[in-house]
């Protein structure tokens, strides 16, 4: 094969010739970050000849997440760790689980400077102190989102198409639930994917919806099981021709265990996210109906793929279409 020439480099790297003759001749005047690509575009490409040497570990990968109690960042955090195993060993992943409730420790977290980082990949909630944080960083930390983005317009997105999704929770119910009656809804309220699975379940109603089956209410859990309990138990109370639920965010161990102990708990159509060790036994004894599974492990192959290519070490363009969600039912597991 052809030797690399500065030109292929600065295209892998995303910098001019120029940058690259500096960084591989030693002429300093170029950041560190742009040098870690620059060294990072020439090893993947094989470059032969002597580099400039870089402290091991140089390409650090930070991620930061929410909620390791639950089952679907649990699973998003074990890929992570896994794909990190089989990597390059100059590139380091950091995994860092961060509290939901307080913005701004993780706005000040995503600004963070030091320990340098080659990218940052982020699983965190939409709020306006995360957002001018990723604004802050500046073009040379690339971004890439997980889930849901914490930034409208800065760095790319991993996730799967959510409002899809609602309206797919939208049709199985509508189709699947003979009788008619009450529809409704629960989600947590601080996250945009949660609230797009709401606009399209509640636009599939508006254009779909059977006669003798209404869309009726959202309610909001903050993705707490006791709140999720309390609030299902007040929807009986208040729909006795309830017929259907719909859990566009997490909170299902609550919603379950309140369905097994209302006594018109198995007469409601439930479609829920993630499957999990609860989800798939409520599958298995017919209180939940439907369960649409995000793929986590497929968000972090993606996230990790997309960082990899924007550092330089990886030279085909990922995949950019969303994730493709998997419909769960009792007869698939």
């Amino acid at each position: 094969m052809a030797k690399p020439t500065f030109n292929d480099i600065a295209l892998r790297a995303g910098v001019g010739v120029a940058t690259v003759e500096r960084v591989l001749n030693g002429r300093g005047g170029v950041r560190p970050a742009t040098v870690e690509r620059v060294i990072a575009a020439a090893r993947a490409l094989d470059y032969p000849r002597r580099l400039p040497e870089v402290h091991r570990g140089l390409l650090r990968i930070e991620i930061l997440l929410v909620r390791p109690e639950t089952g679907f960042y649990a699973r998003l955090s074990r890929a992570f760790e896994r794909i990190a195993a089989t990597l390059d060993p100059t590139v380091r992943v950091h995994r860092t689980f961060l509290d939901e409730a307080d913005p701004e420790g993780i706005a000040r977290r995503v600004a963070q400077r030091e320990p340098r980082r080659a990218g940052l990949i982020l699983a965190v909630p939409d709020h306006a102190a995360i957002r001018a944080a990723v604004a802050g960083l500046g073009p040379d930390t690339p971004i890439v989102h997980v889930v849901t983005r914490a930034h409208e317009s800065v760095g790319e997105l991993v996730a799967i198409d959510n409002r899809a999704a609602g309206r797919s929770a939208a049709m199985f119910i509508a189709r699947m639930r003979q009788r008619p009656g009450t529809v409704i809804a629960v989600s947590h309220h601080i996250y945009e994917v949660h609230r797009a699975r709401l606009r399209g379940f509640s636009d599939y109603f508006a254009e779909h919806g059977p006669e003798g089956l209404a869309f009726r209410w959202i309610g909001f859990t903050r993705d707490d099981r006791r709140v999720a309990g309390d609030l299902l138990f007040r929807a009986f109370d208040l729909w006795p021709d309830l017929v259907g639920i719909y859990n566009a965010g997490g909170g299902n161990t609550g919603l379950i265990d309140a369905l097994r102990r209302h006594p018109r708990g198995r007469e409601l159509f439930f479609v829920g996210h993630e499957l999990s060790e609860a989800t798939e036994a409520a599958l298995r004894d017919g209180i939940m109906d439907i369960v649409l599974d995000q793929a986590p492990e497929a968000q972090a192959r993606r996230a990790i793929d997309l960082m990899l290519r924007r550092i330089g070490l990886l030279g085909m363009e990922p995949d950019t279409r969303p994730i493709r969600f998997t419909t769960v039912t009792a007869e698939s597991l």
